[in-house]
């Protein structure tokens, strides 16, 4: 009755649960931030030839991930000079870049990111010349490109990325310095990157899935479970008194027998020792061992004898399952008796009744009864 009573609160537990809405857990502003580095190249969209205008660019970045779909990114590039200038750089490009997933926008954050991911990358910067002398000049910039990403690690520590895109001047249209999208100011970027994705301080390195649960529905249901313990304690009262009711029945029928034996003037040694079960259980309590030790010990003092142990059950369940119950109950203390006091097994012989009707109270046919074959 008690397992039957706890698995049906926490089967209710778990439905409850589980209809409770699935939230991500991480959106903190200290949580999922990352670092990384980025090389390759840049070349001019239109104009000079596209690979004849290339030359190196590399930059760092600054990341934070505020849901699994939306990200920001600080990020600064640097353009190495294949003039004669005087300076290693004659550009640098600081942006302020929005990053979207595209796989978690159109599929669902599974909680943790998958092994391959493309996010979109669009932005504005401060895109800054250097020049000869004096003249240095500052333009807007904006960029247009994505991001095709292998994270890497069991924990997706390290992001390993591709990332093409297009980088526009759009006040580079001198003298009148209009913002425009012009591909005679634009560049293309082929780049390389590996970013390191910090730990927050419960190590995690993305964000988790949680189940919300409403604390007060918790709470409820913790009072309930409370009260179910209270009224299985008062059931193992209950028991223990059957119990008690079990063994004077049993003293009444040896006394019975005994008194039948005298009778009839046979002389003829019976035993019969009742043990008895909880609710749709087969497992032998401690609170039945002394009635199993006494057969036990009689079988010892008595060799040539052997034991029948009956086993029944009570009315509840289906004439098959209570049947197969009985059988199971009889084998039990057939093992204990074979297992811990080392009867042959040869000596035991078990047979399954079914529901039994030896006692008025249904409850109480839920044992195996040990006798002792007659011996005249």
């Amino acid at each position: 009755m008690k397992k039957t009573i706890l698995l049906s609160v926490f089967a209710l537990a778990a439905l409850t649960i589980n209809a409770q809405s699935v939230v991500v857990e991480g959106g903190g502003f200290w949580d999922n931030w990352s670092m990384g580095i980025q090389g390759g190249g840049t070349m001019k969209m239109s104009g000079t030839g596209f690979f004849k205008s290339a030359r190196p660019a590399f930059g760092l970045t600054l990341g934070k991930q505020w849901t699994p779909i939306l990200g920001t990114d600080i990020q600064g590039m640097g353009y190495v000079n294949t003039t004669n200038s005087s300076t290693m750089i004659d550009a640098s490009d600081v942006s302020l870049l929005a990053r979207m997933n595209l796989m978690n926008l159109f599929g669902s954050y599974e909680g943790m990111p998958r092994p391959f991911e493309i996010e979109t990358v669009t932005g504005l910067g401060w895109l800054h010349h250097y020049m000869n002398g004096s003249g240095d000049s500052d333009d807007l910039s904006a960029r247009v490109g994505l991001n095709f990403n292998f994270n890497l690690g069991e924990e997706a520590a390290w992001t390993l990325g591709f990332k093409p895109a297009v980088v526009f001047n759009l006040t580079g249209n001198f003298p009148e310095k209009k913002v425009t999208f012009d591909k005679n100011y634009a560049n293309v970027e082929l780049l390389l990157g590996l970013t390191y994705h910090f730990a927050d301080g419960d190590g995690n390195r993305h964000f988790q899935l949680v189940n919300a649960v409403d604390p007060l529905a918790v709470a409820v249901m913790n009072e309930e479970i409370n009260g179910l313990r209270e009224i299985v304690a008062a059931k193992d009262v209950e028991l223990v008194g059957l119990a008690d009711e079990l063994l004077a029945v049993q003293g009444q029928l040896n006394e019975a027998r005994a008194k039948k034996a005298e009778a009839t003037g046979q002389t003829i040694n019976i035993l019969e020792s009742v043990v008895a079960f909880r609710f749709n259980e087969s497992a032998i309590e401690t609170s039945q061992m002394p009635a199993i030790e006494h057969v036990a010990q009689y079988l010892k003092e008595n060799p040539s004898v052997n034991v029948t142990i009956n086993g029944y059950a009570s009315p509840e369940g289906t004439e098959d399952y209570n049947m197969k119950l009985s059988q199971r109950r009889a084998d039990a203390v057939k093992t204990m008796l074979v297992d811990k006091y080392g009867i042959d097994a040869a000596r035991i012989n078990t047979i399954g009744h079914g529901v039994g009707d030896i006692f008025s109270e249904p409850a109480w046919n839920r044992v195996g009864i040990c006798t002792i074959d007659e011996v005249k």
